[in-house]
C-alpha cells in the first residue's frame, strides 16, 4: 500500500521517477512498452504507471445490437455490465504489466472513463504530479486519429501540464519529444537571461517525424527536425563561445549580418555534421559542440563585419537571428545525444538478440530431439492403438455371439417355462415325476417278497430287486405300515419326485399307502460293499475313485443349490452311495434330508438350522452338528471328507483321519492307500488326502466350501480321464458312428443336429459359434437346436464298458 501511495504521489518507492505510459490497447502498445523499460530501467530506480483511457458507460447492449441507456436498466445489471468491462480492460492491458513486472520494477494500472482521451491523460498527470510521459504514434493506434485536424499524440501533447516531458513512440522508436517547460527555461536562462522571445517560441514543438538511426542530408533551407528532448547541459554552447574567445556581447556585435547565408551556412554544416553522429563517441560530443558553436559565430562575425547596417533596428533583428541560431544549436546537440543514446541502444539489443539466438537454437535443437520423441512414442501409440482396435473388433463379435446365444437361450426357458406352467395347470401343483404303482403290483413283482430277490436290508425296510413293467427295478419296502406315514419317508418321496440328477437316485414309482419306493437298479450295489471286497467284488481302479468323488461332490452342489429352498442330505456316506454298471455312482436315501426356508441366493454357508435330535450315520456327522443340533451345509463336507479318505484307502471310517493325517507326516501315505486300486499317482494322491483332511476338519469354519472343493476335485477326474484313455489305446477301433465328424474321437456327449448327423456336443457347439452350414455336408443349417441321442450314448458307454471288462482294469 505504500509503494502504492507513492506512486500516486508522482514518487517511486525510494523516491524513483514515475513514468507514465498511455497505453491504447492494441497489440502494438508492446513496443510502447517495450521502448519505455529499455529507455529508463537503465538510468536509475523507477516506477511505471500504465494509463488507458476508455469512454463513459452510457448504456448496455443488447444482442440485438441495441443499446439501453443506463437510467433504464436494472442498477444489479448496470453494476455487472461495468464490472466486465473492467475485467476486459485490466485483462488487456495485464500482459504488459507482465512485461514490466518481470525486470523487477513497480507497475501500477489506472483505467480512466473520459470522454475525451488527451484531458483524462493531463488530469492523471496533473493530480499525480508526474513529470514523463510516453505516448504512441503508430499508423494504426489510438494515438494516429485525428481530433479537429491535429492527431491525437499531438493534442495528448499540447494538453499535458507544462511540467510534463512527452515522448511520442513508433514502431519501438522515438518519433518526436516535448520537453518541459523546466528544461527549456533552464536551457534560455543559462544561455541569454533576455531572450523571451525564443522561450516562448521553443515552448511547443510540432508532432515531425525524427529517427534517431538514421543520417540526414537534407538542403540547407530545410529546417531540423523535432520535437526532442533537451539535454541536461545546454549551457555548453555559451561555455564554448566563450572559450572560444568570443562572449555573448561580442556574439551580439553592433554589425549586422546577412542572416540568410549564416542560416544557410549553419544548416548546411548541422546536416553534415549529424550525417556522422552515429560514428561518434561520447567522449568528443563536448569537442564537437563547442567547434560548431565558434565557427557559427565567426561566420556571424564575418557577416556583420561586411553588413553595413546602421539603426538599431537591424542590431535587434541580428541579435534575433543569433538567438534563434542558438536554439537550432541546442536542437542540434539534442538530436546528437538521441543519436548516440539509440547507438548504444542498438549495440546492446544486438548483443541481446545474439544470445537470444544461441538460446533459441538450443532450443530448436531440444524440440526437435522432443520431435523425434514424439514420433517414435506416436509411432508405439498407433500400433496399440491398432491392437486394442483388433481386440476391439474381436471382442465385440464374440460379445454379438453371446448375445445371441443367451437370446436363444432365453427364448428356450421362456417356451420351457410356459410348458411347465401348462403342465402345472393341468397335473396340479406340486408336481410329482413318479408313477403310481399298486400293492399288488410290488407282490407280484418281488414274489411276495421273496428272500431270494432280497438285496440288502436296513433300519427302516428291505430292498428287493425284482422286474416290473419290463424293468429291472430295485423296490424298497417299508417295514410296518405306520412307516408309511412317516415323516422319513414322505420327506424321501417329495424330494425324489421333484428333482432330478445324473448322480442322484432316480425315482420311478411309489406306493405311498404302503410304504414303498421303486429305484432304478443299480448294478455294482453300494459304493461301501466295493470299497471293502465284500461278496469278492472286483476293486475299483483309483482313476474310477477319483471321478467318483468329484460326481459325488456335484450332486452335493445340486442339492444345497435347489430353488426354492436348498436341501442338506445329512446322512451322506458310502453305504448311500450306487454304483450302476458303468460305476457312475449316484447317492440315494434322501430320507434325512433337510429343506431349508431360505432363499438360496442369500444362503450362506454359515447358515445354522436348529435341530433339536441330530441323526444320520456314527463317524459321518459332524462333530459340531452332533454336539449343537445346529445343522449347516458344512456339514455334507464334513462326510464327503470322509468319502474322500475312504476312497484312498479303502479304510473303515472309525479313525481314518488320524491314520491319513500321521501317514502324511511320516512320508508314508503309500503305506495307507488301497493297493488294490491300481498305481495311485502320488503328487495328485497327497493333493486329494489333503483335500479330504481339510474337509473332515472338526471345527466349521476350517472345513473349505463346496465352490472351492469341486474345482480340485474336477481337475483330478480329467486326470483320471487321460490315464483311463491310456488303457484303451492298444483296444479295436471303435465302431464308426460313435465317432464324432469334428473331433474324429469317440463321443462323450452324442446330439443330433439339423443337418440329420451326430455330433459331440461340445465340438458342434464350438461350430455353430463361427458358422451357419453343416460341417459333413456344407449346406446351410435350418436352425441351430440340438437334440441328444440317447441311444447312441447309452450304447457308447456300454462299449466303453465292456472295454475296461477286456483289457483288466479291475485286475490288481
Amino acid at each position: 500500500m505504500e509503494q502504492k501511495a507513492a506512486v500516486e504521489n508522482g514518487k517511486g518507492p525510494s523516491s524513483s521517477r514515475v513514468i507514465a505510459v498511455a497505453l491504447n490497447g492494441g497489440a502494438k502498445s508492446k513496443h510502447i512498452v517495450r521502448w519505455a523499460a529499455e529507455k529508463f530501467i537503465s538510468e536509475g530506480k523507477v516506477a511505471f504507471k500504465l494509463l488507458h483511457v476508455f469512454p463513459r458507460i452510457t448504456g448496455v447492449p443488447t444482442p440485438m445490437g441495441n443499446l439501453i441507456p443506463l437510467p433504464q436498466v436494472r442498477d444489479d445489471v448496470a453494476v455487472a455490465y461495468k464490472k466486465e468491462i473492467e475485467w476486459q480492460r485490466n485483462e488487456m492491458i495485464l500482459p504488459y504489466k507482465r512485461m514490466l513486472s518481470q525486470k523487477k520494477v513497480p507497475v501500477e494500472l489506472v483505467l480512466i472513463e473520459a470522454e475525451d482521451v488527451a484531458n483524462g491523460i493531463s488530469m492523471e498527470m496533473s493530480q499525480h504530479g508526474i513529470k514523463e510521459l510516453v505516448i504512441g504514434a503508430s499508423s494504426n493506434g489510438l494515438f494516429a486519429r485525428r481530433v479537429k485536424g491535429q492527431l491525437l499524440s499531438s493534442v495528448i501533447s499540447d494538453c499535458a501540464p507544462p511540467f510534463c516531458t512527452v515522448y511520442v513512440v513508433s514502431k519501438g522508436k522515438l518519433e518526436a519529444l516535448r520537453p518541459s517547460n523546466s528544461e527549456t527555461n533552464g536551457d534560455v536562462v543559462e544561455c541569454d537571461s533576455g531572450a523571451t522571445n525564443s522561450t516562448n517560441s521553443s515552448s511547443r514543438y510540432t508532432n515531425s517525424t525524427f529517427d534517431p538511426g538514421s543520417t540526414y542530408s537534407e538542403s540547407p533551407n530545410s529546417s531540423p527536425p523535432g520535437p526532442v528532448k533537451q539535454p541536461d547541459n545546454l549551457s555548453c554552447v555559451n561555455d564554448g563561445c566563450n572559450n572560444s574567445g568570443t562572449d555573448s556581447a561580442e556574439c551580439a556585435s553592433s554589425q549586422p549580418v546577412n542572416t540568410k547565408n549564416l542560416d544557410d551556412a549553419l544548416s548546411s554544416s548541422a546536416g553534415k555534421r549529424m550525417s556522422q553522429t552515429s560514428s561518434f563517441k561520447t567522449a568528443d560530443r563536448e569537442s564537437w559542440i563547442t567547434d560548431q558553436t565558434c565557427t557559427y559565430t565567426r561566420s556571424s562575425e564575418a557577416s556583420a563585419s561586411k553588413s553595413q547596417l546602421g539603426s538599431s533596428e537591424s542590431q535587434e533583428k541580428l541579435n534575433e537571428e543569433i538567438e534563434m541560431l542558438k536554439v537550432e544549436l541546442r536542437h542540434i546537440r539534442g538530436m546528437y545525444t538521441i543519436a548516440q543514446n539509440e547507438t548504444e541502444d542498438a549495440t546492446r539489443r544486438l548483443s541481446d538478440l545474439g544470445k537470444l539466438r544461441t538460446e533459441e537454437a538450443l532450443k530448436l535443437k531440444q524440440i526437435g530431439e522432443k520431435e523425434e520423441k514424439a514420433k517414435e512414442l506416436a509411432k508405439i501409440q498407433k500400433e496399440k492403438f491398432e491392437a486394442a482396435k483388433r481386440e476391439a473388433v474381436y471382442a465385440r463379435e464374440c460379445a454379438q455371439r453371446e448375445v445371441m446365444q443367451r437370446r436363444d437361450a432365453e427364448q428356450k426357458a421362456a417356451r420351457d417355462s410356459k410348458e411347465r406352467q401348462k403342465l402345472k395347470n393341468v397335473l396340479g401343483d406340486p408336481v410329482y415325476h413318479y408313477q403310481k404303482v399298486t400293492w399288488e403290483e410290488i407282490v407280484s413283482a418281488t414274489s411276495s417278497f421273496s428272500d431270494k430277490l432280497k438285496i440288502g436290508e436296513g433300519s427302516y425296510g428291505a430292498v428287493y430287486k425284482c422286474k416290473l413293467h419290463y424293468s429291472t427295478v430295485a423296490i424298497k419296502v417299508l417295514h410296518s405300515k405306520e412307516g408309511a406315514n412317516s415323516k422319513q419317508f414322505h420327506q424321501e418321496l417329495e424330494i425324489l419326485s421333484k428333482i432330478r440328477h445324473p448322480h442322484l437316485l432316480l425315482l420311478l414309482g411309489a406306493c405311498p399307502e404302503q410304504g414303498c419306493l421303486v429305484y432304478e437298479y443299480m448294478e455294482n450295489g453300494s459304493l461301501e460293499d466295493r470299497l471293502l471286497r465284500k461278496n469278492d467284488t472286483p476293486p475299483i481302479p483309483w482313476y474310477e475313485r477319483f471321478r467318483i468323488a468329484w460326481e459325488v461332490a456335484s450332486s452335493l452342489a445340486f442339492l444345497h443349490n435347489n430353488k426354492p429352498k436348498p436341501i442338506i442330505h445329512r446322512d451322506l456316506k458310502p453305504a448311500n452311495i450306487l454304483l450302476d454298471h458303468n460305476l457312475v455312482s449316484k447317492i440315494g436315501d434322501a430320507g434325512l434330508c433337510t429343506m431349508l426356508n431360505l432363499d438360496p441366493s442369500s444362503l450362506s454357508t454359515l447358515t445354522l438350522y436348529k435341530d433339536t435330535s441330530p441323526v444320520g450315520t456314527l463317524c459321518y456327522i459332524d462333530p459340531e452338528y452332533q454336539r449343537t443340533g445346529l445343522v449347516s451345509m458344512k456339514a455334507d463336507v464334513y462326510a464327503l471328507g470322509m468319502i474322500i479318505l475312504q476312497l484312498l484307502t479303502a479304510k473303515p471310517a472309525v479313525g481314518i483321519t488320524h491314520a491319513v493325517e500321521d501317514a502324511i507326516k511320516e512320508g508314508r501315505l503309500t503305506q495307507i492307500l488301497d493297493t488294490y486300486a491300481g498305481r495311485w499317482p502320488l503328487r495328485e494322491t497327497a493333493e486329494m488326502a489333503l483335500l479330504g483332511l481339510q474337509c473332515a476338519e472338526l471345527r466349521r469354519k476350517d472345513r473349505p466350501e463346496l465352490k472351492t472343493i469341486l474345482p480340485t476335485l474336477e481337475r483330478m477326474k480329467n486326470v483320471a480321464e487321460k490315464a483311463r484313455d491310456l488303457f484303451a489305446k492298444n483296444q479295436v477301433a471303435p465302431p464308426s458312428h460313435f465317432i464324432c465328424p469334428i473331433l474324429k474321437n469317440v463321443m462323450e456327449d452324442p446330439c443330433v443336429a439339423s443337418d440329420g448327423y451326430t455330433y459331440d456336443r461340445r465340438a458342434i457347439e464350438m461350430w455353430l459359434r463361427d458358422n451357419d452350414t453343416s460341417p459333413t455336408t456344407d449346406f446351410p443349417l435350418s436352425n441351430k437346436n440340438l437334440i441328444p441321442n440317447n441311444t447312441l450314448s447309452y450304447a457308447i458307454s456300454e462299449w466303453k464298458s465292456k472295454k475296461r471288462i477286456q483289457n483288466g482294469h479291475y485286475s490288481h
